[in-house]
């Protein structure tokens, strides 16, 4: 029975009136700080403990968690799972903002999900991109000088921003952000982190897997929903999971629900399917220990097939997404530790599906397999297997990648 842990740290008005919680990836419960080797793991995990172990409503209460968001999570589906009244999404300036990041900023902006500007020391021309999308700018008042401080204060007034004082850690630091008008405090001064911790089985993988396969089968919906329903009785804790996230999404008091089938028509199939491939991925990140390298290789995976659809079909919404679904499913093999075949035999996918994954055949296997020379630098062979697909040019591919840099760590550089 392992322990599962999130951590969360007070932020406070000016009279010190509890306002928001900043949600925080923990592995133990006596961590002060935490080693992040990736953000998006470590964002993953801090949503499916806070919605589905934890329960936001036990998590936050009536306050607003600020979570941080890199541009994996911004560009990635999970963000759909987080409803948003519950979050304000933290950004940091970065090398990887690029168009398609700030496009979907204001996209869910327009949403209803807010954004804070994070660990901010100055004004450059990163910020200075983001400032138009942020309702909240936490600076980071233990970097600078008074001098600094001031200046930076009068610059951010000309933006209709709320300014939170980061890291304050003494009386006179809190007295003079207050002088400067600062509206939001938060930091060692007022409170550490606390580590919230409850006793969790892990979910498991192969009845992930089963749910994974009920999900995405394309039969008579009440009889899959009774299946579906079936095998969440068999496992205790996915059941009170979902419950959990189910209730996360409502206003106010836990929704009454009376039945698993309930909670899963609540939820609707594609955001189920969302939240068990998050928990498939964090759960093998837990228990394994494995690479997070292959975790973001195959979110870039799905990404990358999903663009080369649409650029041979471009209305067949269908298509794209079983693109995208073989780019992530293609590394399970190395994740679970299972055999490809016997995850596909589970899954009960598509026929395209089955020859892309098992023999890298078909159309999603063409693409597949260009995908993975890419990856192994294999340079010689792409004009070959560009021109069995035989609708997509180098220069298009090149434009492809581009679109989906800010997705996934590279081996030579990485996502700030």
């Amino acid at each position: 029975m392992a322990s599962i842990c999130l951590g969360r740290q007070p932020i406070l008005d000016r009279n010190h009136n509890l306002v928001a919680f900043e949600l925080l990836f923990r592995q133990e419960e006596t961590e002060e700080t935490a080693h992040v080797t990736s953000d998006l793991s470590a964002s993953a995990n801090v949503i499916v403990n806070a919605y589905g172990k934890f329960g936001i409503h036990n998590v936050l209460g009536h306050q607003r968690g600020f979570i941080n968001a890199d541009p994996d999570l911004i560009l990635s589906d999970i963000i759909s799972l987080l409803p948003s009244k519950h979050i304000v999404l933290e950004v940091k300036e970065s090398a990887s903002i690029t168009l398609e990041f700030l496009q979907r900023c204001k996209e869910l902006k327009q949403k209803g999900y807010q954004f804070a500007l994070d660990n901010i020391v100055a004004i450059n021309s990163q910020v200075e991109l983001l400032l138009p999308l942020v309702s909240v700018v936490k600076i980071d008042v233990l970097a600078l000088t008074r001098n600094q401080l001031t200046q930076l204060v009068n610059q951010l007034n000309h933006w209709p921003v709320l300014l939170l004082a980061l890291k304050v850690e003494n009386q006179e630091q809190e007295a003079h952000c207050r002088q400067l008008g600062f509206q939001m405090f938060q930091g060692y001064y007022f409170a550490k982190p606390e580590v919230m911790s409850i006793k969790r089985a892990d979910p498991g993988k192969i009845p992930l897997l089963k749910l994974l396969a009920l999900v995405m089968q394309d039969n008579d919906q009440n009889s899959d929903i009774d299946e579906i329903e079936k095998e969440f009785k068999h496992q205790p804790g996915l059941s009170y999971n979902l419950l959990r996230m189910v209730n996360s999404g409502s206003d106010g008091l836990p929704l009454k629900i009376n039945s698993i089938k309930q909670a899963v028509q609540l939820m609707g199939r594609k955001q189920l399917q969302k939240w068990i491939q998050l928990l498939l991925y964090t759960s093998s990140q837990s228990a394994d220990s494995l690479s997070d390298e292959i975790t973001q290789t195959a979110v870039t995976r799905g990404k990358l097939m999903e663009l080369i659809a649409r650029a041979e079909r471009p209305h067949d919404k269908n298509h794209h997404e079983r693109a995208y679904m073989v780019g992530i499913l293609s590394l399970l093999d190395q994740l679970l530790g299972i055999e490809m075949q016997q995850i596909v035999n589970k899954l009960g996918i598509s026929d395209d599906m089955n020859q892309a994954l098992l023999n890298r055949q078909g159309r999603l296997g063409q693409a597949l397999k260009l995908i993975e020379a890419k990856e192994k630098g294999e340079t010689a062979s792409i004009p070959s297997l560009l021109s069995e697909l035989d609708f997509l040019s180098l220069n298009e591919l090149s434009d492809i990648e581009t679109q989906v840099r800010g997705w996934t760590d590279h081996t030579d550089a990485t996502v700030n």
